[in-house]
């Protein structure tokens, strides 16, 4: 079954055009690579929740909104064989921190085992 790494990141509006051109360049680098699938989504309809919700869990900030993405692979090792290269590749590996269009100290992601599929 495919393996997912899944992300929720808190993004200044006012950065959107900026991230929108980062997330452009990693989806090329990650498929460069090997992974099958890129997908970066902006929340829409995303309500603060009474205990959990999106907002939430990257404890979103007045003027921000949830990116909500995912990259899909064959399996756990394909993803580790693409991520070891995609964070050699110089595009990556010599981004500032300091420099990226959201607050990376909170976002939230993790590899995920595909558990059902039709």
């Amino acid at each position: 079954m495919q393996y997912v790494d899944g992300f929720i990141v808190p993004v200044p509006k006012k950065n959107l055009k900026a991230y929108r051109a980062l997330a452009r360049t990693a989806a090329k680098i990650w498929q460069e690579y090997g992974a099958l699938d890129y997908r970066e989504c902006v929340a829409e309809d995303v309500k603060v929740g009474k205990w959990t919700s999106f907002p939430r869990s990257v404890k979103l900030k007045p003027g921000e909104t949830v990116i909500f993405s995912w990259i899909t692979y064959k399996s756990r090792k394909h993803r580790d064989r693409v991520n070891a290269k995609v964070m050699k590749d110089p595009r990556i590996a010599n981004m500032d921190p300091k420099t990226i269009p959201f607050d990376g100290k909170r976002m939230i992601y993790g590899g995920f085992e595909t558990f059902v599929k039709l």
